[in-house]
């Protein structure tokens, strides 16, 4: 397969088949730029992390774990490392029982193995053919995967974007929410039900999760943990180390391995 991060997909969205899949690798710091599949998506690295940012929000996407994207979202995504990029095309309207909306997957060893060999499928593989069931395969290995929380849903309300925004940037400050009121000149009760209508999460929940997903990239790029965990706010790394386990049941020293 090619290698160039220019190649279109054209190709693997005209095909009569239902799935298709494709390798691209990319330089870390490389971005794809703002696009869309008419198909949906199963985006997954074998090396490097991809950060992925859409309308809907951004994640982080390591290598044990794959990212669902809805046919005709926007997204953009930026990798962090050297990156392999294996990805599958399927169409939802013709595949069913696909997840209902874009999110992060975990990725089974056998899930992992069928994406690599499903780029080695050609276009116009038959019916019923080995192809056709490992393609298949992967559909159900798929639908019974994991969802995982590794989503940072944006807000529209302007007063939510400012305060999203600067933790986003600076994810160690420690402002409450009623330090947050107070600047933008609304009562701590507005932000809270702000952050809960806008975005389904407490303001705590989603600073927690801001944090979680700038540690994912942190790490990825081989920065300390204990530089990380001060970085994301945390007092101590093993403080940072609780929060991290809570999440993926695993240390960050244990994450990418």
């Amino acid at each position: 397969m090619q290698n160039d991060p220019t190649r279109k997909h054209l190709d693997f969205h005209d095909t009569h088949r239902a799935m298709a899949a494709m390798d691209v690798n990319y330089p870390d710091g490389a971005s794809t730029g703002w696009h869309s599949h008419p198909r949906g998506q199963l985006l997954y690295a074998i090396e490097g992390v991809m950060i992925v940012r859409s309308v809907e929000g951004s994640w982080v996407v390591p290598p044990s774990r794959a990212l669902w994207l809805a046919a005709g979202l926007e997204h953009d995504v930026k990798m962090a490392g050297e990156v392999k990029i294996r990805t599958v095309f399927i169409d939802a309207t013709a595949i069913r029982h696909m997840p209902a909306g874009s999110c992060v997957i975990e990725v089974s060893p056998l899930l992992r193995e069928l994406i690599v060999a499903a780029v080695r499928v050609p276009l116009d593989y038959a019916e019923g053919s080995r192809d056709d069931r490992l393609m298949q395969l992967l559909v159900d290995e798929v639908r019974v995967s994991d969802v995982l929380p590794l989503h940072l849903p944006m807000p529209e309300d302007e007063r939510l974007k400012l305060i999203c925004e600067a933790i986003t940037e600076h994810p160690s400050d420690t402002s409450t929410a009623s330090q947050w009121a107070e600047r933008l000149r609304v009562t701590a009760k507005t932000v809270h039900r702000l952050f809960v209508k806008e975005t389904g999460m407490s303001f705590a929940q989603w600073r927690e999760q801001a944090r979680l997903l700038f540690a994912l990239r942190k790490l990825a790029s081989g920065d300390r943990i204990i530089d990380v965990a001060f970085d994301c706010g945390y007092a101590s790394q093993s403080a940072f180390t609780a929060m991290f386990r809570r999440h993926f049941g695993k240390p960050p020293s244990e994450f990418y391995r």
